[in-house]
């Protein structure tokens, strides 16, 4: 099938990739030119497993990258993947993507034939019905379950591992009243899952609701880690005793520096906002977020109890994407103990093997980069691992002045000869 993908970010990149790897013929659209060269020259503009060899193999084949939404008149579908980011209060921007249904829908009103449009952009709850489509009518001239299909259908992508979701999703949402489209979209992913149907306001409040319950469940095993610690309990086989229950997934149960990335934040915060506009004070989803704001000054309060202070000390962060397997910085908990540690005095340098040109974005010369972990660590007094990349798992220490680790991801394996402190173990 032919299909247009506006926004080439990191959820419409995954789209585009997985629809091409699935064998339609994809055209992704997206503003920045830099950006639509690189993909047409198959490289990928962010790091992803998987994305860049299937990049490679799509490109001038089934797949290309243009600054012309014109181009959408070509396909029979759009996903629409625009970033809808939270404001300081967590209000969510939606400029981006009306501007995009805006932009789309007077494109549309040159074409007769039915099209079908999927928002994959991440939304408060009643978006779709109450902005989107009447957005859409309204410039395009056409009438949605008539001549356009509407359809909100959330992704479910786990950054370093989103390819292989995308290809092998858990399962897919469709959120719209036309069943013509529901026909179209199901063709359109071919997946071997669960398919659930559902209105546009519930599917988008799926994806909220995902989201914020894998948060409250890492925050949850960090208050009990957190208990845990004081007590001279080990929190990960508290965690495995729990999921032997079958009504508790082992999954998002790893105690630790808590989490992070383009989607829990932003969602989390998003929902609060809508939450208060209609009169309820979510007192759980408050308590998720105030857990995870302390686990970073729990972590610096460790080194500092174990130097006396951390004033012209030599501390090193391994880790600033905010997990492994990915570059993304965004709301990265590495952030935040830097920004402590630095308050405290250190002298900080990081180290990540993907993440450092976007955290130097960030950090601009705040802090030192160093090439490689050895070099990070020489001369060292402590070392804050908060990043769980596999390089991680075996490091050695042998160059550090005094070496005093503490693991906010518990990946350490070999903790011998060395002064290790766990986060929450």
């Amino acid at each position: 099938m032919d299909i247009s993908v506006i926004g080439a970010g990191y959820v419409g990149l995954i789209t585009a990739a997985g629809l091409s790897e699935k064998g339609h013929n994809v055209t992704c659209v997206d503003i920045q030119k830099e950006r639509v060269e690189l993909i047409n020259s198959g490289r990928a503009p962010l790091f992803e497993e998987g994305l860049e060899e299937i990049l490679k193999r799509n490109v001038g084949e089934n797949l290309r990258a243009t600054t012309d939404l014109e181009n959408i008149l070509n396909t029979d579908v759009t996903f629409i993947c625009v970033q809808t980011p939270a404001d300081f209060d967590g209000a969510v921007d939606l400029r981006y993507i009306k501007k995009a249904v805006s932009d789309m829908g007077k494109i549309l009103r040159k074409k007769d034939s039915y099209h079908v449009v999927v928002v994959k952009s991440t939304v408060p709850p009643g978006t779709t019905e109450e902005i989107l489509i009447p957005l859409l009518e309204k410039n395009s001239g056409k009438i949605a379950g008539k001549d356009l299909g509407v359809v909100m259908s959330p992704e479910f992508l786990r950054e370093g591992l989103a390819m292989r979701d995308f290809l092998n999703p858990d399962r897919i949402v469709i959120g719209t009243y036309d069943k013509r489209a529901v026909k179209i979209v199901k063709r359109i992913y071919n997946a071997n899952c669960p398919v659930f149907e559902t209105t546009p306001k519930t599917a988008e409040m799926i994806k909220y609701a995902s989201n914020i319950f894998l948060a409250t469940k890492i925050s949850f095993i960090n208050d009990i880690g957190n208990i845990c610690k004081k007590l001279g309990i080990d929190v990960y086989e508290v965690a495995e005793g729990l999921s032997l229950d079958h009504r508790i997934n082992p999954h998002s149960m790893r105690a630790g520096l808590g989490w992070g990335g383009s989607c829990f934040p932003k969602d989390i915060r998003g929902l609060v906002h809508k939450s208060r506009e209609l009169g309820y004070e979510p007192k759980l989803v408050d308590a998720v977020i105030q857990i995870n704001e302390e686990q970073p000054k729990i972590m610096v309060r460790l080194g500092k109890n174990k130097l006396g202070s951390l004033e012209n000390k030599k501390a090193v962060v391994l880790g600033l994407a905010f997990k492994g397997n990915t570059d993304d910085v965004r709301d990265s908990q590495a952030f935040p103990v830097i920004e402590l540690l630095l308050r405290e005095g250190a002298e900080v340098t990081a180290y990540d093997p993907k993440a450092m040109e976007n955290a130097k974005k960030v950090l601009n010369n705040r802090v030192r980069f160093a090439d490689s972990a050895e070099k990070a660590l020489k001369d060292a007094d402590i070392a804050f691992i908060t990043t769980d990349w596999d390089e991680f798992k075996n490091i050695s220490f042998d160059g550090m002045k005094r070496k005093i680790v503490i693991d906010g991801r518990n990946i350490l394996r070999d903790r011998r000869d060395i002064d290790y402190e766990g986060l929450c173990w």
